[in-house]
């Protein structure tokens, strides 16, 4: 058997492109330079993988930003408005990616989209009718060429022509049945391409075969594929499918002319019984992703070879289930974890070593290699994960403490009387932007220079200016800033039993922004209170009503690598008591609002409609109700939730029972307020209305436009004015001239409404 790997994350080990790209947005380096660290860090991953044995590399898996946003960009689709800032080809996709502000013009960026179930966000791209389809980049073909000048032969990857259409926004007359013919056009120069420069194999990235597919969607990758594999010629095509099964187009996809096809062993709880009921085309490789692309535990070589037993016969490449874009780099950079964990854990260089040892151990008796022994030994059990107190609350939980009393709209009418706060309450989602002071006085703490005393202290400084900051500007209710929080997952995992944490296991969450998920490595409970002490002081500082901010079970989870050996339902709910106690601890101390962000609701939610509930809604939203079912009716729970498609489950989020739901929608153009307006959505609502991830600042008219399109839809008494996410990554000045704007239009849309 040969190996494979999907993709490979790209960021830099130590996160160097993340530095030197916003070094170059801060114009502290050129453009040459920024492509030289890329180049570097593109040969050493290229070489890493070859060194370990790996048989299919692939190529093009690097981006800037984004690698759906790069195959637009590819084929020309990039609206006219970012055309006519006249800038760079690079500063051109950069404007789409994060939106631009200078002196070449005023444009917003493309919308941001969760990317299918995971944490990554991918740029959605924007079609209207005047668009030409066309191969004008060359990103693809000069990787490939970069990669075999230092020896390495790759598999260059690009994003299907079938997932490319879905996925695209379309703003025109046009559908994606309008632009088939352009599209076998330009995928079929692509493979001219590949076939003058001698590519072997070119991997096509089809992840949305995993949805509910119709039979006008089946008809649609059929056509597709019909036109663009009757120009590859000596390339061979493998067709990579991820995060779960393709149960609704298996026999369609054998039937086309493809030389390998890859499948999700992992998350596609059907693939082995399709398999297996169906075989497979005698012509084609199976490229079998059983090594787990989305979480960190080692795999069971055991159970991996058993599936590859039921497949034998079949010609059978190993490979990842998905790319390794979604774990971290390397354990070797992890120095402080005791080696009793860290022997359970493979980031993204550990899983190619499992693939060679899983090469290895499918050509002899595995049961006599000490490799397999080493790994079975592994399985028997992990030291420190159970907690009998924690396992028996759980199994306590009733059905009365999924239900908060009274109901929804006798909470309202107490909640306006006692908060009396304006039409069109402003507010923001929690943080405040975490500058170069702040940053260094965590860092200070972690390393000894200064004392837990001194480190408060400091703190406590930025919260006072930060609430001083917000009633000057005239926010109606505040927040503290969370100066003291690196992470919203993981400043609670650190003050929760059951967690782990690393030093510099980075993963890419969109652009230039990575994130750090803590472990769950064991049952999980609350060992003090975590934020009290913060939202208190902040209170105390001002007459005007004060938010607690926390983050919610589902989203801690979500952000978090799970454990494998218990259910995720059952890992949430024991995070859902800790965060509940949290909260009855809020409100206990006097803080009449409490803010529990669920911003990764979606995150886990099944590709497939049929699968939502029963494997996930059914617990996910309870888990929610769980965490504020016990306060009183007079407190004033809030939520927030950001980057993701939710029309479709917004009968599930009215469901949450929250007493405020903010949205993030900038960048949408509030295609959520249809989905509002149809479900009759109870909760009062704040839809963003200005993007916080772009660092240009909306004007007051903007913010005035977005607002009168949310009272078409919105009743004025539910309307909240709030940007569409937390402020960590902004600057302070763009932050405040933001604001500034959102509290005046506010304003001037009151005093139209007397």
């Amino acid at each position: 058997m040969r190996t494979s790997v999907i993709g490979y994350p790209r960021v830099g080990t130590l996160r160097e492109l993340k530095f030197a790209t916003e070094k170059y947005f801060r114009n502290e380096i050129s453009a040459d330079e920024l492509q030289y660290t890329a180049k570097v860090i593109r040969k050493k991953q290229w070489l890493i993988q070859k060194n370990s044995g790996l048989d299919f590399i692939p190529s093009n898996d690097f981006s800037f930003y984004d690698t759906t946003l790069d195959t637009a960009v590819l084929f020309n689709i990039i609206p006219d408005r970012y055309v006519s800032l006249g800038v760079s080809v690079l500063d051109t996709y950069f404007a789409m990616a994060r939106g631009y502000q200078g002196e070449a013009g005023d444009v917003k960026a493309l919308a941001m989209k969760k990317w299918f179930n995971t944490n990554y966000h991918y740029m959605v791209p924007e079609i209207d009718d005047a668009i030409e389809w066309k191969l004008v980049g060359t990103k693809p073909f000069d990787e490939y060429e970069e990669a075999k000048a230092i020896g390495v032969e790759t598999k260059p990857v690009i994003t299907g022509a079938f997932t490319l259409l879905k996925l695209l926004r379309y703003v025109g007359s046009k559908t994606a049945e309008d632009y088939i013919e352009d599209v076998i056009k330009v995928y079929s120069h692509l493979l001219e391409k590949f076939q003058k420069l001698e590519v072997k194999w070119a991997q096509f990235d089809e992840p949305y075969l995993v949805h509910d597919l119709s039979g006008e969607d089946l008809h649609l990758f059929q056509t597709l594929y019909k036109g663009i594999l009757s120009s590859k010629k000596d390339v061979k095509i493998l067709l990579q499918t991820y995060f779960g099964d393709i149960r609704d187009c298996y026999k369609e996809v054998l039937a086309v002319d493809f030389d390998g096809v890859g499948l999700d062993f992992v998350e596609g709880k059907n693939t082995l019984k399709l398999v297996e009921k169906h075989g497979f085309a005698d012509n084609k490789i199976l490229f079998a992703g059983v090594v787990n692309g989305k979480n960190i535990w080692k795999n069971h070589y055991k159970e991996t070879l058993d599936i590859l037993k039921r497949i034998k016969g079949i010609e059978t490449v190993i490979s990842t289930s998905c790319s390794l874009l979604h774990v971290p780099y390397t354990l070797k950079n992890e120095t402080k974890l005791p080696e009793k964990y860290t022997r359970h854990f493979a980031f993204a260089e550990e899983k190619l070593i499992e693939l060679e040892e899983l090469k290895s151990l499918s050509k002899c008796q595995e049961t006599k290699a000490d490799v397999f022994k080493a790994n079975e030994a592994l399985f028997q059990g992990r030291p420190d994960c159970n907690n009998v107190d924690v396992q028996e609350r759980v199994k306590k939980i009733s059905d009365s403490d999924f239900t908060r009393i009274p109901e929804f709209s006798v909470r309202e009418e107490i909640q306006k009387e006692k908060f009396n706060l304006p039409a069109f309450p402003t507010t923001t989602i929690g943080s405040f932007p975490q500058t170069a002071d702040v940053k260094a006085n965590r860092t200070a703490l972690r390393k000894g220079e200064i004392t837990e005393e001194q480190y408060i202290a400091f703190n406590k400084e930025k919260i006072a200016q930060c609430v001083k900051e917000q009633e000057q500007l005239d926010l109606d209710v505040l927040v503290h800033g969370e100066f003291e929080r690196n992470d919203m997952v993981e400043y609670f995992g650190e003050q929760l039993n059951g967690y782990l944490f690393t030093e510099k296991a980075w993963v890419q969450s969109y652009g230039t922004r990575c994130v750090k998920p803590p472990f769950i490595w064991g049952d999980v409970s609350r060992i003090n209170s975590m934020t009290v002490k913060w939202s208190t002081y902040a209170q105390s500082l001002t007459k005007r009503w004060m938010k607690g901010m926390l983050t919610g079970p589902v989203t801690i989870l979500n952000w978090s690598f799970p454990r494998e050996d218990i259910s995720l339902k059952e890992s949430t709910y024991q995070i859902a008591l800790a965060i509940r106690d949290e909260v009855l601890d809020l409100e206990a101390n006097g803080i009449q609002m409490i803010q529990v962000d669920e911003a990764a609701l979606r995150e886990k939610l099944p590709l497939r409609k049929s699968d939502w509930y029963s494997e996930y809604l059914d617990w996910a939203i309870p888990a929610f109700r769980l965490v504020h079912s016990g306060v009183k009716a007079e407190t004033q729970i809030h939520t927030h939730m950001c980057y993701s498609e939710f029309t479709d489950i917004i009968k599930a989020i009215d469901d949450m029972d929250a007493d405020v739901i903010t949205f993030e929608a900038s960048r949408s153009d509030l295609l959520i307020l249809d989905a509002l307006k149809e479900n009759n959505f109870k909760t009062q609502v704040g839809p963003g209305v200005y993007d916080i991830h772009s660092p240009r600042v909306p004007s007051v008219e903007e913010i005035k436009r977005a607002l009168n399109k949310m009272l078409e839809k919105i009743n004025p008494e539910k309307l909240w004015v709030n940007p569409d996410c937390g402020l960590k990554t902004r600057g302070v000045t763009e932050t405040t001239a933001s604001l500034k704007n959102l509290v005046d239009a506010a304003k001037e849309l009151r005093n139209a409404e007397k």
